[in-house]
């Protein structure tokens, strides 16, 4: 799960590569196949070694990372082909799921009949949830001295290893789970796709996983095990939560030696606009208990359906008006269960998730000190344009500042992606920029984000 901190937030505007002070993981790609799944023997519980956890502002459902690195993972999007006797190839070679499968994948249920007590719904839930175990190579550079009297030799790279534990939610029976994106990709310490990941599944059998297809942005992955006969979790209708509602969660907190651990909360808000690791997202809040190790895992209603993907959560203190820091418990987030189906059904069928909108440059702030220091305007400067791409073909050049998105003016990247996302490929959007001190507006056309960008 993420920690996050609501007051270091920065938000990417490139769908291309990271500018100097703007971290961007949202670019997509080809991960090469894993190994055919294995079934080993039985599972035995992890000791815990050691737990980093960003003390601010967590995505819902944070990781537990035990190594003495422990890095904290963070989003990209996207696809590995899989073989699968469930699968079609397509003409450009690329195995995917069939239309008919990947529609079925999951089904939104409506609520029906008396609810359950918290002891039936866990009951019904619990064979549906399994633990995460992902394994990157971590490079560090050893620390040095002076160097000759020149500067410091910071000595040679050396390779660690990290540990991720999260969970995830069977969605299928013969093996299809789905979980967060951050528990099996890394992005901020540059490991990138785990080297392996395994399930283990209710009764402590654990397999090899291969990842099929996971999106940063969206922070959803799904991954898959060479095993049927499994049971489904059953999703209910995110939009039909009303605030005070009763909820669920079930997730494996700090590794597996607290497996299958189950809070009970309430939806303590809903379509909440959360800005985790760069990323806009709308999210379900609640206060049931959301820790490190329950990214990935089910937030579920009182007739024992999956209505939400936790992922986040708030926490360590939150500085605010007038006062030093107030402590921050119980506010963990969820994605929501439609916008889960909807992410899982593309990533089937496509590879990456579709309408996703995106500009084409990378681009840094111009606060108020670089205003001051370079005579630029307060902004967004354009540091790079795709060729090709959407910004391009608008006519927008490096040392551009864009100052509006259509009548909302930005003064940040966040501000920038923020209203860029609120609109979907294909949409056009006019942005207002300054040039040579002048100011300029321009039409652009969203193109949309796809795994070969």
């Amino acid at each position: 799960m993420y920690e996050f901190d609501n007051n270091n937030m920065m938000n990417d505007i490139t769908e291309t590569e990271a500018s100097p002070m703007n971290k961007f993981t949202g670019s997509e790609g080809f991960c090469t196949d894993s190994p055919a799944p294995k079934k080993k023997k039985k599972h035995t519980a992890l000791k815990i070694t050691a737990s980093l956890m960003a003390m601010a502002l967590v995505s819902a459902g944070s990781i537990g990372i035990y190594s003495q690195v422990a890095p904290m993972f963070n989003n990209e999007t996207s696809y590995t082909e899989v073989s699968d006797k469930d699968t079609d190839e397509d003409a450009d070679g690329v195995i995917r799921l069939s239309s008919a499968e990947s529609v079925s994948l999951i089904k939104t249920s409506e609520s029906e009949g008396d609810t359950l007590s918290t002891e039936d719904v866990v009951e019904k839930l619990l064979p549906s949830v399994v633990g995460i175990e992902s394994n990157f190579t971590y490079t560090s550079q050893s620390s040095g001295g002076y160097y000759y009297g020149y500067g410091f030799d910071y000595g040679t790279p050396s390779t660690q290893d990290a540990t991720a534990t999260g969970t995830g939610v069977i969605i299928t029976e013969n093996g299809y789970i789905v979980t967060n994106a951050h528990v099996i990709y890394d992005s901020e310490y540059g490991c990138g796709l785990a080297d392996s990941v395994s399930v283990i599944v209710n009764d402590g059998t654990s397999y090899d996983a291969e990842v099929i297809g996971y999106d940063t942005d969206c922070d959803i992955a799904v991954l898959k095990i060479n095993e049927t006969g499994l049971t489904a979790a059953e999703f209910g209708d995110s939009d039909s939560l009303k605030l005070g509602q009763d909820v669920v969660a079930i997730g494996n907190p700090l590794g597996f030696e607290l497996m299958d651990t189950v809070t009970r909360g309430i939806v303590s808000g809903l379509n909440r606009n959360v800005t985790i690791n760069d990323k806009s997202m709308n999210l379900i809040q609640t206060d049931a208990a959301i820790n490190s190790g329950n990214s990935g895992g089910p937030l579920i209603n009182m007739y024992g359906q999956v209505i939400g993907i936790n992922s986040s959560k708030m926490s360590s203190s939150y500085s605010l008006m007038g006062s030093s820091g107030a402590s921050i418990e119980g506010i963990g987030f969820a994605i929501p269960s439609n916008q889960v189906m909807t992410i899982v059904d593309d990533l089937m069928k496509y590879g990456y998730v579709t309408g996703k909108p995106q500009l084409g440059i990378s681009c840094q702030d111009v606060t108020e000190t670089v205003s001051k220091m370079y005579n630029l305007p307060v902004g967004v400067y354009v540091t790079d344009v795709t060729k090709g791409s959407a910004a391009d073909k608008a006519g927008l050049e490096v040392g551009d500042v864009i100052t509006a998105v259509d009548d909302t003016e930005v003064s940040t990247s966040s501000e920038l992606v923020a209203e860029k996302n609120k609109h979907s490929a294909g949409d056009k959007i006019e942005l207002t920029f300054i040039r040579d001190g002048k100011e300029k507006t321009v039409k652009v056309t969203l193109d949309e984000v796809k795994n070969e960008d």
